[in-house]
């Protein structure tokens, strides 16, 4: 991905299998944001071929790719501040909807019958991710770790096969980074695949299937955890030169 004469992102290779969860982790400017605006849409390559599913998928737009099934969260958290926690959800449980203008327009007894369904699923979603008892408060009065949790459910309300998630555990606290922890666990026990984006190395560590490491736009390093760990480009690169650096 080149901007003007930025390289972005370089050569950049990976897989992601079915029912895992791949962290992505680097340098602040190392491109990971970019690769996820390239996966959902955001923008197209300047070079290259997405696929999903087998299918090639770059030059979808973004509503388009999350039909097929790939939804995401955002590093600077993007909610409907003014709606209500419950329509949050519902909005994103409306891509999956199907009605006609006039229907909609006229309220139905169809188009009734859907949106109490769709109410229904979101208050599921809700108690999923812990936020049931705040389904008729405004999105802008939670605190951080609930909007967080709440734009995960909003993701989910697309009924994805692959999550991705930027940055879930930035600004929490030790407790809500465990909840959000536990959730991402709690997401791939559903059999929903999470692409996961975070600097919170115990996270990461603690919850990656795999993990691929990126650098001034490059992949530098994939692989376990292990082997991540111990890899002396991510040392000197991103985890610290020392243990003391990485502790």
């Amino acid at each position: 991905m080149a901007f003007g004469g930025l390289m972005a992102l370089i050569n950049i290779h990976f897989n992601v299998k079915e029912g895992m969860v791949k962290a992505i982790i680097g340098p602040n400017g190392a491109g990971k944001t970019t690769l996820f605006n390239i996966i959902t849409g955001t923008f197209p390559p300047t070079e290259g071929v997405v696929r999903f599913m087998g299918r090639p998928i770059q030059k979808l737009k973004a509503h388009e790719i999350a039909e097929l099934g790939i939804s995401r969260t955002f590093q600077t958290i993007e909610l409907f501040g003014n709606m209500t926690v419950l329509e949050n959800v519902m909005v994103g449980c409306h891509t999956r909807a199907r009605s006609s203008f006039i229907a909609s327009g006229l309220q139905l007894p169809h188009v009734k019958h859907k949106e109490e369904q769709i109410r229904a699923k979101a208050m599921e979603i809700l108690k999923f991710v812990g936020l049931a008892e705040k389904f008729s408060e405004s999105a802008d009065s939670l605190p951080l770790g609930e909007r967080k949790m709440l734009e995960i459910g909003r993701a989910l309300a697309t009924e994805p096969t692959l999550l991705c998630l930027d940055e879930p555990a930035a600004g929490l606290n030790e407790t809500e980074t465990e909840k959000a922890s536990s959730l991402i666990n709690a997401i791939k026990e559903k059999g929903i695949t999470v692409l996961l984006v975070e600097h919170d190395m115990k996270v990461v560590m603690n919850i990656s299937d795999e993990i691929m490491v990126l650098n001034y736009g490059e992949k530098i390093a994939e692989g376990l955890s292990e082997e991540i760990q111990n890899n002396p480009k991510v040392i000197e690169a991103y985890l610290g030169s020392s243990e003391e650096d990485r502790a």
